[in-house]
């Protein structure tokens, strides 16, 4: 079976340890479901919730992300000391033996960190590997891209101060730095600042689905200079050219995206991120278990199996050791 890397999954927020373990009877991962569909790992996001509507959230407080962050990521270091994953602390982790899920700890959001990014060591220390300096709202390091259909990523001002030494102090510490809730000004602004290859590691393809939260061509071009990489969202709203939040999507969709990327900037800067267990996701995948008929979509769309085998595991293996 064709092993997969997943750039970005909610399913820390949705189960503790034991229910990842055991196997839930909802939601979309857990570690029998990843086993059943190739899932080799993972990035697993930490995200705090607020207030607000999806176009309207409100800010969170950093305190309050802070205790809340903690928790849930202590959930990943309960899974690691069971042997159930393997948390990625450096490129060698990627390669290593045994069956152990590979998991890339990720703040969705920085709103944990102080502005000062005195808590960013602590997190560092504590296995964190990846960062997205906003959600789809404001905060102390930039502006997040609220959801919008039809919109452009173009919503507001970009990174702060504090935002782009955020980006600095994670280039030095090898961090990666996920561009995917951030509007396009906050984008381009970490493509200015950054050393690092640019990952957006759940987002989809504007001119296939103009939602605000997708990248336009201008976007995708600066990821492919950059030596970065696109990991497909499998989330409806993203996918449909109609923006509905509706699960009826082939799977072709999802491999339509891929290949608009593939054929803007290469094959080398597509990738997976599905945003398992934090959006509707196509009926025909149904979960992690159903991943190998998304490899087949990608097959059926034209990818050979070298490229399948890229988009699947090899592409994020890549990206991600050049950052770690």
């Amino acid at each position: 079976m064709q092993r997969v890397f997943d750039g970005h999954n909610d399913a820390l927020l949705r189960a503790g340890p034991d229910a990842f373990l055991a196997g839930r009877p909802d939601g979309h991962l857990d570690l029998p479901r990843a086993r059943a569909g190739g899932l080799a790992g993972g990035i697993f996001a930490v995200f705090t919730p607020g207030e607000g509507d999806w176009e309207h959230p409100e800010p969170v407080a950093q305190p309050e992300a802070a205790a809340h962050s903690t928790r849930i990521a202590g959930r990943l270091q309960a899974l690691e000391r069971a042997g159930a994953v393997r948390i990625v602390r450096a490129a060698a982790d990627l390669d290593a033996p045994g069956d152990a899920l590979l998991a890339v700890l990720h703040l969705e959001g920085a709103e944990a960190i102080d502005p000062q990014l005195e808590a960013l060591e602590h997190w560092h220390a504590a296995g964190l590997r990846s960062l997205g300096p906003v959600w789809s709202r404001p905060n102390a390091f930039g502006h997040g891209v609220p959801f919008r259909f039809p919109s452009s990523p173009d919503t507001g001002p970009g990174l702060t101060e504090a935002g782009v030494r955020l980006v600095r102090r994670c280039n030095e510490l090898g961090i990666v730095v996920d561009v995917s809730h951030l509007n396009a000004a906050g984008f381009f602004d970490v493509a200015r600042v950054s050393e690092a290859p640019l990952v957006a590691s759940h987002s989809a393809v504007h001119a296939l689905c103009p939602a605000s939260r997708n990248l336009t061509d201008a976007q995708l071009d600066a990821i492919g200079a950059s030596g970065g990489l696109v990991g497909i969202v499998f989330a409806a709203p993203f996918l449909r050219a109609d923006g509905e939040d509706d699960a009826d999507v082939p799977l072709a969709v999802v491999a339509a995206h891929a290949r608009h990327v593939a054929e803007r900037i290469g094959v080398e800067h597509v990738a997976l991120g599905s945003d398992f267990d934090g959006a509707t996701i196509p009926a025909q995948l149904g979960d992690a278990a159903g991943l190998p008929r998304l490899l087949d979509a990608l097959r059926d769309a034209g990818f050979g199996a070298d490229e399948v085998a890229d988009v699947a595991f090899g592409n994020w293996r890549r990206v991600l050791a050049a950052t770690l």
